[in-house]
C-alpha cells in the first residue's frame, strides 16, 4: 500500500500525476508513517522514499539524502524532523521552490518550535496584523 498525494477532480498542480510523500527523521517517527503506507522503493535508482536517522547518522548522509529527494520528480512533500532540520538549516532554507513541500514535524523527544520552522518564519513575512483585520 502506498500513499500518494493524487490529485481531485480538475487542474492538478502535479500535471495529474501521483507524488510521494519522503520522510526524514528518528526511527519512531519514520516506523509511524511506514506502518502508515508511504514506504516506496524507486523502481529505477532502487532508493527508498525515507531515512532513519540515528545517533551515528552524518550530518552530510542526511543533507546528500534531503538534497537528491529536492531533485526526484517522484516526490511532492519531504516531512523532515524539525530537530533534524535544524542539522541541515542551509540547505533546507536554501530550498525555494513550491515543489516539493516541506514541512518540519515535531517528533516524540523534540517538541515543535515555530521560531525555527523556516516556512513558516517566511509566511509571517509575507503578512502583516492589518491584512486580517
Amino acid at each position: 500500500m502506498t500513499s500518494n498525494i493524487t490529485p481531485n477532480a480538475g487542474p492538478s498542480l502535479f500535471g495529474g500525476k501521483s507524488k510521494l510523500i519522503a520522510v526524514i527523521g528518528d526511527e519512531d517517527t519514520v516506523t509511524g508513517f511506514l506502518l502508515g503506507g508511504i514506504g516506496e522503493i524507486n523502481a529505477k535508482t532502487r532508493k527508498p522514499n525515507f531515512l532513519i536517522v540515528d545517533k551515528n547518522t552524518k550530518v552530510s548522509d542526511i543533507d546528500e539524502t534531503f538534497k537528491s529527494f529536492l531533485l526526484r520528480d517522484d516526490i511532492g512533500i519531504i516531512l523532515i524532523s524539525q530537530h533534524i532540520a535544524e542539522l541541515i538549516r542551509a540547505t533546507v532554507d536554501g530550498h525555494d521552490k513550491p515543489v516539493p513541500a516541506i514541512l518540519e514535524i515535531p517528533s516524540k523527544e523534540h517538541p515543535y518550535d515555530p521560531s525555527k520552522d523556516s516556512i513558516l518564519r517566511r509566511a509571517r513575512g509575507m503578512f502583516s496584523a492589518e491584512d486580517f483585520k
